[in-house]
């Protein structure tokens, strides 16, 4: 309200008496008053009923101190509510060294609230015996909201880059496992120390305005890793980091990937698949309008070359984009890091129906459609339909090994299915 005594208002052109101000006034308080308490309950029973804010639990946003004791207290209240609660993280950096947050909880209704950024050690020896940094197990109904996660993982990839082997494996930055009816919303990973998202054994999960940043030399910074789940859905995203900007791990079904881009990184991959002789398959993965930029490949489907009842079935790449891609569209079934456990040996992983659809732009590399499937179960039912791959202003190249399928509409390169 203004600091004066006396106000002045259009009343049919005069000026209102003190008495009559001061009911005036009276009465735009109490509407104020009631205006915000209206409002106040309408956060809250938006927010989900019952607000825990860590800074009211003793963590300070100062980058320092660690929080991780005030995130937890706020995780046990908010899960042994029996009423909708939300999880609130107000603006600041808040250092963390490591949050583990477990259900099953009384209410299927928690919010993860981020505002602020929640930082990692910048010594990755504070996670060396950790495989994460913030995780959520066993939940049902669980959604993440906005802010930073900072894994301050650079000391880590200078460590791995340099040669030494005394570095640590690294954590990843998020991981969400056996858990159902997720979401992600708007959240920012930057500089994890290993995998920034990964989901693990979940069904139902949307992942949606997430921003991925890690250097292009970042070992292992995978984007998103999805693995042993189903009725996943990617969107409106975009992934700069130095490992595949989404990998597609065995046992995942179900996979909508929409709106994305992609690069630096290397690609968007599915495996690499058949590592063991029994291993779940992938299937009904779906792709849909997405745009690469200088990736070290485009689209990829990998197994590894050694014998597995593995498989990758019911694919849909549609609406690409690549600028200055390597490999845009990629098939190898001759995966063997480093040439140990499989020299020789030809992949078990049966590849089938997969279709590329609408696919446009730059190849970085001569060969643009290279697909190198196994001799032992060759790709079958491998679709190409409008494409069209440049190199140098020249129609790109394309090589097939064991790989039958059709082409449909224009397709540049050259048809090398048989």
């Amino acid at each position: 309200m203004p600091s004066q005594p006396f106000l002045f208002f259009p009343y049919f052109g005069k000026r209102l008496s003190l008495c009559r101000f001061l009911r005036f006034e009276m009465m735009v308080v109490v509407i104020i008053f009631l205006a915000l308490l209206l409002k106040k309950h309408a956060l809250t029973a938006a927010a989900g009923g019952l607000t825990f804010d860590i800074v009211n639990l003793g963590a300070k946003p100062d980058g320092k101190t660690d929080a991780s004791h005030a995130l937890q207290s706020a995780w046990a209240r908010a899960c042994s509510s029996t009423v909708a609660s939300t999880v609130y993280v107000p603006k600041g950096r808040f250092y963390v060294q490591s949050g583990n947050f477990i259900g099953p909880c009384n209410y299927n209704s928690i919010t993860f609230l981020i505002n602020g950024t929640l930082v990692a050690s910048s010594n990755f020896k504070v996670l060396a015996k950790s495989r994460t940094w913030i995780s959520f197990s066993r939940i049902n109904a669980l959604s993440i909201y906005g802010g930073i996660l900072d894994g301050q993982g650079t000391t880590l990839w200078a460590c791995k880059n340099s040669g030494i082997n005394t570095c640590s494996l690294g954590a990843t930055t998020l991981e969400v496992s056996d858990s159902q009816n997720i979401l992600i919303n708007g959240l920012s990973s930057v500089n994890s120390q290993m995998y920034h998202i990964v989901v693990y054994d979940c069904q139902d999960v949307k992942i949606q305005g997430v921003k991925v940043l890690a250097a292009s030399n970042s070992p292992n910074t995978d984007g998103i890793h999805v693995e042993r789940s189903s009725n996943v859905t990617i969107l409106n995203s975009n992934i700069r980091t130095g490992d595949d900007c989404i990998s597609i791990g065995p046992g995942t079904s179900h996979l909508w990937m929409e709106r994305l881009a992609c690069g630096p990184g290397h690609g968007i991959s599915i495996g690499s698949l058949g590592k063991w002789w029994e291993e779940a398959g992938v299937e009904n993965v779906t792709l849909k309008t997405a745009h690469f930029n200088g990736t070290m490949n485009g689209v990829r489907i990998k197994s590894w070359g050694r014998p597995s009842n593995g498989f990758a079935k019911n694919i849909l790449f549609q609406h690409i984009v690549f600028d200055n891609v390597n490999n845009p569209l990629i098939i190898d079934q001759n995966y063997c890091p480093h040439n140990q456990g499989c020299p020789g040996q030809a992949s078990g992983v049966k590849i089938s129906n997969v279709r590329y659809e609408d696919i446009h732009g730059t190849s970085a590399t001569e060969v643009g459609i290279n697909f190198e499937c196994s001799p032992a179960r060759p790709c079958n039912e491998i679709r190409l339909k409008d494409v069209k791959l440049i190199f140098k202003d020249q129609i790109a190249q394309a090589s097939c090994e064991y790989a039958t399928g059709t082409t449909l509409g224009l397709v540049q390169p050259s048809n090398c299915l048989v």
